[in-house]
C-alpha cells in the first residue's frame, strides 16, 4: 500500500481486519487484526489469493459478489458472510464489506471484515431451537399458543387448537379473539377476566368448557404466562390441555361416592338398629352383637374417610400458608379429647410454616389416632415432634407398638401398587398419603419390632 507508515500503524490498531485486494482477489495489504482474528500474520497473507482461504462451500458465492462490485459502472457495495480458515485449520465466520471505490493511492479495493462467529452460532442455535419447538408443537396433543400483549395479534398456535376448540387456525389468525366464540357462554366472563389479568402481568391457571360442536362437553385446563420485558408485557403465551376424561372420571367418582355413602350409611343404621332390638329382646347375645356393632361402626368410619379422600383428590384446591406447629399442637389436643385413656406427647415443636393443603390437619390426626387405636395395653402413648431443617419441616410421629404391617407402610411411602387389592384396616393411611403428596411432601417409615414405629413426614418450608 502506498502511503505513510503512521497510517499503517493506525490501521493495525483497528478491531476489524482491513485488507486491500486487487482484481484477482490477491491481498496487497492486510492490517494487524488478521493475526488477532485468524492467527495469521499479515506478512503471510500479502500476495496470497484471498479466495483460497475461504471455505469451499462459500468460495464461489463470495467470488461472484466481489466481481459484481468491482465491475459495476456505478458505485456498488456488497456485504457477505462466509467461513475463513485460521492458522490452526479451523474456521471463523467473517462479515465483509467491499465496494468498487479505489484510487491511485490504493493498491486495490478495500475489504473490511469482522469476526461474527458468535453471532452466527447464536443464530444457528436459535434456528435449531425454533425448529425443535415447531416439531414438538406439531406432535403435541396440547394447544400451544402465543399472542401479543393486547390480544390483537396471534403470534403462534399449533394444529391441536382445531381439535380441542372446534375452530380453525385460519379463523383465529383473522380474529385473535375468535376463540371466545368457542367457550361456553357461562365461562366467557371468567376467561375474559383471565385475559385482562394476563395483559396486566399476572399468571393464570384455570379450567373451562369449550367446543360448541360438541355441546361444550370438552373441559380444558389452561395455563398462561405474560412475557415481560423492561417492566412491560410484550407477549402472552401458554398451553391448553384437554382434561375432559379427567373431569368425567371425577364426576363419576363423586356420583358413586354419594351413592355408596348414602346406601352404606342407611343400611348400616338399619343393621345397628336391629342390633339394639336383639340386645333388648334376646338374652345372652351381647358378645355377638358387640362384634356386629364394632364392625358396623368401623364401616361407618371408613365411609367418612372415603368421603374425605374423594374430596381431597377431586377438588382443584391450591396450597395455602399453614403454620404447621400450630396445627400439630391443635391436633394433639383433639386426639387427647377423643382418647382420654391414651397419652399424646407433643414435644419440641419447632415453629415451621409450609405451603400445603388444608387436609394436612386430617393427616396429622389420622397418624396420632392410628397409633393410639392399634396400641397394646391400657395406656397407649404416642409422641409427636416437629423439627425445622434448612429446607423442610419434618413431622415425626413415634410409638412403641408392634411394627406397622409392610402393606400399610408401602401405602404411606407411595410404594403400593395401585392395581393390588389392599387388605388393610382402613383408608386412613391413604388419606395421609394423598394429603402429603398433594402438599408436595414425602413420608418415610421406620418400623422396628423392638423400638416401635417412627413415621416422618417431610414438607417443604414456605419462604417468605
Amino acid at each position: 500500500m502506498n502511503g505513510s507508515e503512521p497510517l499503517g500503524l493506525l490501521l493495525d490498531q483497528a478491531r476489524d481486519k482491513i485488507a486491500l485486494v486487487d482484481d484477482e482477489g490477491r491481498f496487497t495489504f492486510v492490517n494487524g487484526a488478521s493475526e488477532r482474528i485468524l492467527g495469521i500474520p499479515p506478512a503471510e497473507l500479502v500476495g496470497e489469493i484471498s479466495f483460497e482461504y475461504m471455505h469451499p462451500d462459500d468460495r464461489e458465492a463470495i467470488r461472484a459478489a466481489f466481481q459484481r462490485a468491482i465491475t459495476s459502472d456505478e458505485f456498488a457495495e456488497e456485504t457477505v458472510e462466509y467461513r475463513h480458515r485460521t492458522a490452526d485449520g479451523s474456521w471463523v465466520w467473517l462479515e465483509s464489506r467491499m465496494s468498487n471505490l479505489t484510487d491511485e493511492e490504493l493498491d486495490g479495493y478495500v475489504v473490511s471484515s469482522r469476526d461474527v462467529t458468535d453471532r452466527v452460532q447464536a443464530e444457528r442455535d436459535r434456528r435449531e431451537t425454533a425448529s425443535h419447538l415447531q416439531e414438538l408443537a406439531a406432535v403435541s396433543s396440547d394447544a400451544l399458543w402465543m399472542f401479543n400483549a393486547d390480544w390483537s395479534e396471534l403470534l403462534f398456535v399449533n394444529p391441536s387448537y382445531e381439535e380441542i376448540y372446534g375452530s380453525s387456525v385460519d379463523t383465529l389468525e383473522g380474529d385473535p379473539k375468535a376463540f371466545l366464540e368457542t367457550v361456553h357462554p357461562d365461562d366467557v366472563p371468567a376467561v375474559t377476566d383471565a385475559m385482562d389479568r394476563l395483559a396486566e402481568g399476572d399468571s393464570v391457571d384455570m379450567e373451562y368448557r369449550v367446543n360448541p360442536e360438541e355441546n361444550y362437553n370438552r373441559w380444558v385446563w389452561v395455563q398462561g404466562e405474560p412475557i415481560i420485558e423492561d417492566g412491560e408485557v410484550v407477549r402472552i403465551t401458554g398451553f391448553t390441555k384437554d382434561v375432559t376424561d379427567r373431569r368425567r372420571r371425577e364426576r363419576q367418582l363423586v356420583v358413586m361416592d354419594n351413592l355408596l355413602r348414602h346406601n352404606l350409611r342407611n343400611d348400616l343404621n338399619v343393621v345397628l338398629g336391629q342390633v339394639e332390638v336383639l340386645e333388648s329382646e334376646v338374652p345372652g347375645v351381647d358378645g355377638q352383637t358387640a362384634v356386629i356393632r364394632r364392625v358396623g361402626e368401623r364401616l361407618l368410619e371408613t365411609a367418612e374417610k372415603e368421603r374425605e379422600i374423594i374430596e381431597l383428590i377431586t377438588e382443584q384446591a391450591e396450597t395455602e400458608r399453614i403454620a404447621l406447629h400450630e396445627v400439630v399442637a391443635d391436633c394433639a389436643e383433639t386426639v387427647r379429647e377423643r382418647y382420654p385413656d391414651g397419652t399424646v406427647v407433643a414435644e419440641a415443636l419447632d415453629a415451621a410454616v409450609v405451603d400445603g393443603r388444608a387436609e394436612l390437619r386430617s393427616a396429622v390426626i389420622e397418624l396420632l389416632e392410628n397409633a393410639i387405636r392399634h396400641a397394646d395395653g391400657d395406656d397407649p402413648t404416642v409422641t409427636v415432634a416437629l423439627r425445622r431443617t434448612e429446607d423442610d419441616a419434618e413431622l415425626v410421629v413415634s410409638d412403641s407398638h408392634a411394627p406397622i404391617p409392610a402393606v400399610e407402610r408401602r401405602v404411606l411411602t407411595g410404594d403400593h401398587d395401585m392395581t393390588d387389592v389392599y387388605h388393610s384396616s382402613g383408608l386412613g393411611f391413604w388419606l395421609v398419603y394423598w394429603s402429603v403428596e398433594l402438599s408436595n411432601g414425602s413420608i418415610a417409615v421406620d418400623a422396628d419390632a423392638a423400638d416401635g414405629n417412627e413415621i416422618t413426614v417431610s414438607l417443604p418450608r414456605r419462604r417468605d
